[in-house]
């Protein structure tokens, strides 16, 4: 009787295992940057394709992706072993539509997709629902994918940390007459007419 109490567990075990180690579905990431695209959320996305094409580095489709528009991502200097960690931070680990996140209590602590970076949930009747600095502008972005997304004002910033840095703003010609890209970076990036 005990042999058929571990047979049947351990193969209970084993159907569990799989079921948790499900491959992740590559059409319903493309159903949710499509949406994205539909509002303009285009730096979004290429960040979203430039990881996906790296092995194993999305896992989960239970996703709320937080993106801030196209106009900020352009002030961040993101380096490519940095890009998991942004998007992450960007992405809290299960499915939120706005109502769900405005039956947060105020104040409310949510884990990031990130496990070292938690997002402060704040409802300003007002002003709107903030997650830590950004205010959420486009709620629902995602409407046809299990991911879901929501476009805010700025790239989130965490306290006690600064792991993804603004691009300086260039200096002012007349102001320095030699130096007109005072950051190294800046003058490999810049293109020539």
């Amino acid at each position: 009787m005990a042999l058929w109490f571990v047979l049947i567990l351990t193969l209970l075990a084993v159907g569990e295992s799989q079921s948790t180690t499900a491959a992740f579905n590559q059409t319903d990431l493309q159903t949710a940057m499509s949406d994205m695209q539909s509002r303009s959320y285009y730096g979004f996305v290429i960040l979203l394709k430039i990881l996906n094409s790296l092995p194993n580095q999305m896992q989960n489709n239970d996703l709320t992706f937080l993106m801030p528009n196209d106009e900020d991502l352009s002030h961040f200097s993101i380096a490519p072993e940095e890009l998991h960690d942004f998007l992450l931070s960007h992405s809290i680990p299960t499915p939120l539509l706005l109502n769900h996140l405005l039956h947060f209590p105020n104040g409310s602590i949510v884990p990031s997709g990130l496990p070292s970076k938690v997002i402060s949930i704040t409802n300003n009747a007002r002003a709107g629902l903030f997650v830590n600095n950004a205010r959420i502008v486009t709620p629902n972005v995602c409407q046809n994918s299990l991911i879901k997304c929501h476009g805010i004002s700025a790239a989130l910033t965490f306290e006690n940390s600064l792991p993804f840095q603004r691009v300086p703003e260039p200096k002012d010609p007349s102001k320095n007459s030699n130096d007109t890209h005072p950051n190294p970076s800046m003058r490999k990036m810049s293109i020539k007419a």
